[in-house]
């Protein structure tokens, strides 16, 4: 548990002066509050023995109360503070680290799982060193002012005390490991229940359209009592670790009275004394009391912690490490060698011995059933997936020796799936640069045959298209990622499907746009439809991660190949010749 918090110093390190002052307002606070008992003290036994002169103890003890509230108020800014900073930090961090993780980890780890140690966690760790280090501090500077006092007023009535103490310790020490197990267990069952939920309204239409509203609702029914009973578990532990503070202290009362009773009969003790003396007990337990609430938050900060440290101790899946070698501006040759891809270690290979070269300004066109490699193929192109080293040369430079930022500006790689955020449109258009002037956007616009279905909106390009562009229609929505990715004017465009929910006309009206605003600069479009790829000077044809067939298409038309066989597919011609595997023919033209 401690090797857990004490990987957070890093994060805590700049804050240290402003912890440490209210780490020590707290002791003087402390201080302050053991003074009011003495002062008391002071009153009974000058009333007890007929002097009516207490205005010392009553000045000191207004002067004491005074002087805790000042430095309680600066000590609890000084600690809340920092948790807020820190918990910035984290925040800060994580959400970086996130940004330079590739697919794999993504495969790995749900959103919901992310959100949870976004938000949860690290909520945890700003309550533990918030709330959870004003507790702490309270329980020890108490116990040290509180115990001094005692052995002051009465050695012997303090020593007496003693014996429970072994007993609180182990069983403290017992009670924190049933807890840590605990906490864990709600973290984990916690992120199920938000990758459950994310993953179900992301997929509301689907779930609403299949009527399987029911079967959802029962299987979060599920998730959630099983994180209710995780929950329950630990809620038990704590009720635990506090249920015995009260018999603690009832004993501690009992032996007081007795014995501090006797010591005062006696006269071996004033009735002023014994009062203080209650009165520190009473600072020594009341801490005690909270002991359970404690634990409870030093272990799911520790466990929090751990579960940010799994990410932070994550090497960036494409490592950002250019060599100097590459040039300023990209001219956009492509040149891809003996290629073989592996998404996991045991997998088959996405890609196989693949071999391309494309001549800057080219326009090349990539076809092939599902699964066939394409994305991927495309993906290595801006290191989405690291190809391995000396398979992938952009202008004859290996991609890994780019700086990321630059290869990613300069090759531009508008994906299948269309993703708005819920901006106006116009701020996603110009998402790179929010900076563009209008006429930029507009002509974006044009080139991608969205600017009439603009100027039918309301609110033209402040429409608010919604989260994940969820007002707008799929090939609206495709034309928008079309013009967000031409409006960089990128020296390479790479296409990745984006033409499957646009109407056959429209299509062609980009494609001759396209043409023309491109020519001189390399665009590569991955498609299903033949009217789209024989707009290309070359097309590639990948089938189980190979390039089996290249050519233009009235070369591909002469081989009679599997292009040939598709293309009469898509004309509604009977096949002939070869069988071909299963196409995603996509939209008939």
């Amino acid at each position: 548990m401690l090797k857990s918090l004490l990987r957070l110093r890093p994060f805590i390190a700049p804050y240290r002066w402003r912890l440490s002052s209210g780490v020590a307002a707290f002791g003087l606070a402390r201080l302050f509050e053991g003074l009011v008992p003495f002062f008391l003290a002071m009153g009974i036994d000058r009333i007890a023995a007929g002097d009516g002169d207490v205005r010392a103890p009553v000045l000191g003890i207004a002067a004491a109360v005074a002087a805790r509230y000042l430095t309680v108020t600066a000590a609890r800014y000084a600690v809340r503070t920092t948790g807020q900073r820190v918990a910035f930090d984290l925040r800060q961090r994580l959400y970086g680290d996130l940004q330079r993780q590739g697919a794999r980890f993504f495969n790995r780890h749900s959103i919901g799982d992310m959100m949870t140690r976004a938000v949860a966690d690290i909520s945890l760790i700003q309550r533990l060193i918030a709330m959870g280090t004003i507790l702490i501090i309270i329980l020890a500077y108490a116990t040290l002012v509180g115990f001094g006092f005692m052995l002051y007023f009465s050695p012997a009535l303090t020593l007496l005390l003693l014996p429970p103490m072994p007993f609180i310790y182990y069983n403290a020490k017992r009670l924190s490991r049933q807890m840590g197990s605990a906490s864990m267990d709600v973290q984990n069952r916690l992120s199920d229940l938000a990758a459950q939920t994310q993953e179900n309204l992301a997929g509301i239409r689907t779930i609403q359209a299949m009527a399987q509203e029911e079967n959802e609702i029962a299987r979060f029914a599920a998730t959630n009592e099983s994180y209710a009973g995780a929950f329950y578990r630990q809620a038990q532990i704590n009720s635990l670790m506090t249920a015995w503070m009260p018999t603690l202290a009832a004993a501690c009362s009992i032996t007081i009275l007795g014995y501090g009773g006797y010591l005062v009969l006696n006269g071996e003790m004033t009735p002023g004394a014994l009062v203080a003396f209650f009165m520190y007990v009473n600072m020594v337990v009341q801490p005690f009391r909270v002991a359970g609430f404690i634990v409870n938050l030093v272990q799911r900060g520790a466990v929090a912690s751990d579960r940010l440290f799994e990410v932070f101790d994550l090497e960036a899946e494409v490592p950002d490490r250019p060599s100097g070698a590459a040039p300023a501006f990209i001219q956009g040759a492509i040149d891809v060698r003996a290629l073989t891809l592996r998404h996991e270690a045991g997998r088959e290979a996405a890609l196989k011995d693949a071999h391309l070269a494309i001549r800057p300004g080219e326009m090349i066109a990539i076809m092939g059933r599902i699964g066939s490699g394409k994305t991927t193929l495309l993906k290595t192109l801006t290191r989405l997936f690291d190809p391995p080293p000396g398979t992938v040369f952009i202008d004859g430079v290996d991609v890994r020796d780019y700086p990321l930022a630059q290869l990613r500006a300069q090759v531009a790689l508008v994906p299948q799936q269309a993703f708005l955020f819920g901006l106006p449109l116009k701020d996603n258009l110009s998402y790179d640069d929010p900076l563009r002037p209008a006429d930029r956007i507009w002509a974006a616009a044009a080139a991608a045959d969205l600017k009439d279905t603009i100027e039918e909106f309301p609110e033209g390009m402040d429409t608010i298209v919604g989260e994940r562009g969820v007002t707008l229609s799929g090939g609206q929505k495709q034309r928008a990622t079309l013009a967000r990715g031409l409006i960089r004017e990128a020296p390479v465009l790479i296409l990745d499907d984006c033409f499957s929910s646009v109407d056959t006309e429209t299509e062609e009206r980009i494609l001759a746009e396209l043409k023309r605003s491109r020519s001189g600069r390399t665009t590569l479009i991955v498609s299903h439809r033949v009217s789209t790829t024989r707009h290309a000077d070359r097309i590639l044809i990948l089938d189980a991660g190979r390039i089996v067939e290249g050519g233009s298409h009235r070369e591909l038309i002469e081989q009679d190949g599997f292009y040939a066989e598709l293309e009469r597919l898509q004309r509604g011609g009977e096949p002939v010749g070869k069988a071909i595997p299963a196409w995603e023919t996509g939209a008939s033209p």
